[in-house]
């Protein structure tokens, strides 16, 4: 049984897409005769991220990594986040000379720059030295791999995403009967990178509806009223809740890939998005969403789009296939360590 080690600074219980890809692809792999681990914030003293405190920051340093990792002895590692364990791993793996893995996830370097005074350059160094000492770097997207070799990385490979076509399926609605139609759905984070006040800035008509929470929730909720804030939703509320919708408009510039345009789409829900990287990777069927660097155009027509073809495009994407990608993309350590009884 081969041991694969997961380092990631984003874990339960945030809810996002790292998270879920995370969690996902473990399950798939542990079919495939893996024994997975997670290195995660939970297993130390955290504080919150000043701005943004539903994400905790580890508490530890490079020997409580090493003594993890050499105890389970992985035969891969894979280094998910560039935050403060994503860099003790990657110290502890440099300096041991083993092999490893990453992944890039966030525009992280663009998420600063929206809070703080930071120009995205400056960050986009800091991660092209992360990334540039591991074996391969995974990316969720074919425009994303071609912007970061833009940018001076390598050694990149894809690993894009799956959905529950299950859980998310076409089926009853009604959830928001008795309010105005159509039903514009928007799903995700509340935070100043997802570019929210341009879905609730929209004229057109009906009623806007919000799934998720963060920390723009409280000035969005005052500076919309109108609007329907409904807080953190999963599983099959989630998937009613996009049964019941018009449509769902994604107006993130800054996303890499877009797992709620997924979720959205295997439930029978067309979506509208800007033609940025993620959507214009996803939305490659025109019957199943539309793009504009206009959202109100892209919204008006993606309501007139059929549920059907929003559903045959998602069934191309399984975590079936995602985790074939990931496995494939693995590299061994080269190490000899042998697991310690805890």
């Amino acid at each position: 049984m081969r041991r694969l080690l997961i380092v990631s600074d984003a874990w339960h219980p945030q809810v996002n897409g790292v998270v879920r890809s995370l969690d996902r692809v473990g399950q798939e792999l542990r079919g495939r005769g893996f024994k997975v681990r997670y290195l995660t914030p939970s297993q130390f003293r955290t504080m919150p991220l000043p701005s943004y405190p539903e994400i905790r920051l580890s508490l530890t340093h490079t020997s409580a990594v090493a003594r993890y990792i050499r105890r389970y002895a992985p035969d891969c590692v894979h280094i998910a986040t560039e935050g403060p364990l994503g860099l003790l791993a990657r110290r502890f793996c440099a300096s041991e000379g083993l092999r490893f893995t990453t992944s890039y996830h966030t525009r992280f370097p663009e998420y600063l720059a929206a809070r703080l005074p930071v120009p995205t350059d400056w960050s986009y160094a800091y991660l092209r030295w992360f990334h540039g000492a591991s074996v391969r770097t995974m990316v969720p997207a074919a425009s994303i791999c071609t912007e970061l070799t833009r940018r001076g990385f390598s050694n990149l490979t894809l690993w894009s995403r799956g959905v529950d076509t299950e859980t998310f399926s076409p089926g009853e609605g009604g959830a928001f009967a008795g309010l105005p139609g159509p039903h514009l759905l928007y799903a995700g984070r509340l935070a100043v990178e997802k570019n929210v006040t341009a879905f609730l800035d929209m004229d057109v008509p009906g009623t806007k509806i919000l799934v998720g929470d963060g920390p723009c929730r409280a000035e969005l909720q005052s500076r919309y009223p109108e609007a329907l804030f409904l807080g953190f939703q999963r599983g099959e509320r989630l998937a009613h809740l996009y049964r019941s919708a018009s449509v769902l408009v994604f107006p993130s510039r800054t996303d890499t890939f877009g797992n709620v345009i997924l979720e959205a789409l295997a439930s029978g829900l067309p979506v509208a998005a800007y033609p940025v990287p993620g959507p214009v990777d996803i939305l490659t069927d025109t019957r199943a969403g539309a793009l504009d660097e206009d959202l109100e155009v892209a919204t008006m027509r993606a309501l007139t789009l059929r549920g059907s073809d929003a559903r045959t495009l998602a069934q191309r994407y399984t975590w079936s296939c995602a985790a074939d990608q990931f496995m494939g993309s693995l590299s061994p350590i080269q190490s000899t360590m042998q697991p310690i009884a805890a």
